[in-house]
């Protein structure tokens, strides 16, 4: 059995549960893993050398394993091909590698009479989808829902409540005041949820928070590492009381008990996301409502989306004029690191392009909107710098209001954040805002040796220094400079003007650029000696 989910947090559950489940045969199966984060070439090592029965798995790290033809061998023997999450599996975003894998799997209808068996698995299935389950079902498929008609939807269950902001700078002491108002509503042992729109803006409300709110904070996006992920999911699971802030990574699918509040924070990517979202809480019969925060700017969303019974916030009104919070979070917001500030501009930014049509804005309205919130809501000393390239990339080249550094600012990407507050790549957009054109700040080229994309900033080896060896001549296809004194370049080698330039490209015997090169390691190897002894 092959079990494909679209996030990592997702397919441990479903593993560790499959594991559970299969403890109690007399001879229990195999339950495998494969997704990105670990250690790739031991767990493929296990898939190898083990009996797999059931293996969970996200697309893009099942791709890599069916690269190798021996492990495409042991799914010979497939009887049953699992999506969960179907909607998000098909969707633009994942379907393309969902194809890449049902080419690599066996045909569903082998020509010796073997077949395996397609299941789709959803609280959601918008019709667009009949169009691709063609893919993995047969024409003649059978739905099945395991909802009583006669009953109302779980998610009209849910009490759902909106605050309307009047100005986008309002978003972290709102959002602060309506974390105040559920810990006194649970008399301080509240399990709340936060969404962010983006994993960049949901490390900056976690940075922002994690020590302002007298309860553990957890924090959960792609940014972080999987150990850091895994971690985060676990404690959340087992704790009694915190807030956790967290991106889309476990808005589907994800049981988290006795969590008493879902809060949005912006806009959810699509109504599905939405519903997914608010079931998150008031699961397995517990009590639990939600609520989303929108400014003005968003709250189109709510005229679009009347299916769902969203009612006002009733204490908006003590949330927007709540001055307490408004000073603490101010003073706080001061603290908070700049390059953390400047990712969280850069993201929203990414991610609202795409609402402009809905938003009826133009470019250079949401560059001020950008700018309002990052010196006005972030307390940012100045417009936070982009790089030239991943303006362009947004679609906002040439937009007034925009500040360009200077350099790229790749230099700056550091390894993977680890847990922040009491538990405890890089703009890149989630798989799940690929698709719409979302682009990452960090940029990659393109490596012909066999091991994929090279990040251009962040932890690379270190590089020679350029001025270690400058005392040596030239060779290779390089002729020293020294034996052209008349020579005025443009490029590599310095000329009779100061400028640089390249040496002429006349081929050399291999022969001789050999001795050359001996002789000059060789001398490098004389005066280091002699430096030494010094």
């Amino acid at each position: 059995m092959l079990i494909l989910s679209p996030t990592r947090e997702l397919a441990l559950q479903i593993a560790a549960e499959a594991t559970r489940l299969v403890a109690r045969l007399k001879r229990p199966l195999e339950v495998h893993t494969a997704f990105g984060g670990t250690a790739k070439a031991s767990n493929l090592a296990k898939l190898k050398q083990g009996d797999p029965k059931i293996l969970v798995a996200t697309p893009g790290r099942l791709n890599d394993y069916l690269g190798e033809l021996d492990v495409r061998g042991r799914f010979e023997g497939l009887k049953t091909l699992v999506l969960d999450e179907a909607d998000r599996m098909l969707d633009a975003g994942f379907l393309p590698d969902i194809l890449k894998v049902l080419h690599a799997l066996p045909p569903k209808q082998g020509p010796d009479g073997s077949q395996w068996q397609g299941m789709c698995f959803s609280a959601t299935i918008p019709p667009k989808l009949q169009e691709v389950f063609h893919h993995v079902l047969k024409k003649d498929y059978i739905a099945i829902s395991t909802l009583d008609a006669a009953e109302p939807p779980t998610l009209a269950k849910v009490p759902q409540y909106s605050v309307i902001i009047p100005a986008v700078e309002q978003t972290f002491t709102a959002l602060y005041s309506l974390l105040q108002e559920e810990i006194s509503a649970t008399a301080g042992d509240p399990k709340i949820i936060v969404f962010g729109t983006t994993a960049n803006l949901v490390a900056m409300y976690a940075d922002t928070f994690k020590e302002q709110l007298g309860l553990p904070v957890f924090e959960l996006h792609s940014r972080l590492s999987q150990p850091a992920r895994t971690r985060a999911t676990d404690q959340f699971k087992t704790a009694k009381r915190g807030v956790m802030f967290a991106s889309d990574v476990i808005g589907r699918g994800m049981d988290f008990p006795d969590v008493s509040l879902v809060l949005q924070v912006g806009l959810p990517l699509d109504s599905d996301a939405y519903t997914h979202r608010v079931g998150r809480t008031a699961r397995a019969g517990k009590d639990g409502r939600a609520i989303i925060l929108l400014t003005q700017a968003e709250s189109f969303w709510l005229r679009a989306n009347r299916q769902f019974p969203i009612q006002p916030f009733p204490s908006s009104d003590r949330v927007m004029n709540e001055t307490g919070s408004a000073n603490q979070i101010i003073s706080v917001l001061q603290d908070v690191n700049p390059d953390t500030k400047r990712k969280a501009y850069s993201a929203y930014l990414g991610f609202m392009k795409g609402f402009l049509n809905k938003m009826k804005m133009q470019p250079v309205d949401l560059v001020r909107m950008a700018n309002t919130l990052a010196l006005q809501g972030m307390l940012c000393a100045e417009i936070p710098e982009m790089e030239k390239k991943t303006i362009g990339k947004m679609g906002l080249k040439g937009v007034p209001g925009l500040h360009i550094a200077a350099t790229a600012p790749a230099h700056r990407e550091g390894p993977k954040r680890a847990l922040v507050g009491s538990t405890s790549n890089d703009n890149h957009p989630s798989r799940r805002l690929r698709h719409q054109g979302v682009p990452g700040a960090q940029e990659t080229n393109t490596n012909t040796n066999g091991f994929g994309a090279q990040p251009t900033g962040g932890n690379r080896a270190p590089q020679p220094n350029p001025t270690q060896f400058s005392n040596r001549p030239k060779v290779g296809n390089r002729r020293s400079p020294q034996s052209r004194p008349d020579y005025v370049g443009h490029g590599l080698y310095p000329s009779a003007t100061g400028a640089a330039g390249p040496g002429p490209k006349k081929r050399r015997h291999p022969g001789d650029v050999a001795k050359e090169k001996r002789k000059a390691e060789n001398r490098a190897a004389q005066q280091m000696n002699g430096s030494q002894a010094q």
